[in-house]
């Protein structure tokens, strides 16, 4: 705290402002367009999204990196891809010498990718008709660890049919099953898959243990 001012709050509410801009843009009314975003990550948490949605916390500018990116001349366009009656909308951070691109903040070095980035990456070879893409992390300390890929048909299948399930719950308005991994601990919904309220009675240690009682 300096004067009257509170910093950290202060830079709390610029990204979260920046982060609001910068976001893929998904209109929640339109079931017949799924964003790949909502298919890679627990279905659970797409559909409260679009359901009963609640502002994700950012931690910090990181966070922010693909969207900035997605700003600048190397950027692409959305573009979709047609499963029967839905269209499936992905964005690639980068397309540069006929290759996708992702850029992933990461909290440390990664031995290996993420595998929702993977499957992101993955689809959006297919939906750009590219064969091959990289994943950038980039940690806090600036240091960077990149993967090379090349496209694979049956890990888009997967994509495919997460895809018509999404589709299919929200037509149904019926929640997804539980998806346990571990993003839910930083999921803004966390307290809605594992935390229940239970009526309980308070009692005293005292009363526990048998004293303060009427003989």
């Amino acid at each position: 705290m300096m004067g009257d001012r509170d910093f950290r709050s202060l830079i709390k509410n610029a990204v979260d402002s920046i982060g609001r801009e910068l976001e893929i843009d998904i209109d929640v009314k339109d079931i017949k367009t799924i964003h790949l975003k909502e298919v890679v990550q627990c279905l659970r948490r797409s559909y409260y999204d679009r359901i009963d949605p609640q502002e994700v916390e950012r931690k910090g500018f990181s966070d922010l990196l693909a969207g900035l990116l997605r700003k600048l001349q190397y950027g692409s366009k959305p573009k979709e891809f047609g499963i029967d009656d839905i269209n499936l909308r992905g964005q690639a951070d980068m397309i540069i010498d006929d290759s996708i691109i992702l850029f992933r903040p990461a909290s440390s070095t990664l031995e290996s990718p993420n595998a929702n980035d993977l499957l992101y990456l993955n689809a959006c070879m297919w939906i750009y008709d590219k064969m091959d893409g990289m994943i950038v992390y980039i940690s806090g300390n600036r240091e960077e660890t990149s993967f090379s890929v090349t496209r694979e048909k049956k890990m888009f299948e997967e994509v495919i049919r997460r895809v018509r399930v999404l589709n299919d719950l929200l037509k149904e308005q019926k929640t997804p099953i539980l998806e346990p991994s571990s993003d839910c601990t930083e999921c803004q919904y966390y307290h809605r898959c594992y935390v229940t309220k239970k009526n309980t009675k308070q009692v005293s240690l005292a009363e526990m243990l048998g004293f303060g009682k009427d003989d």
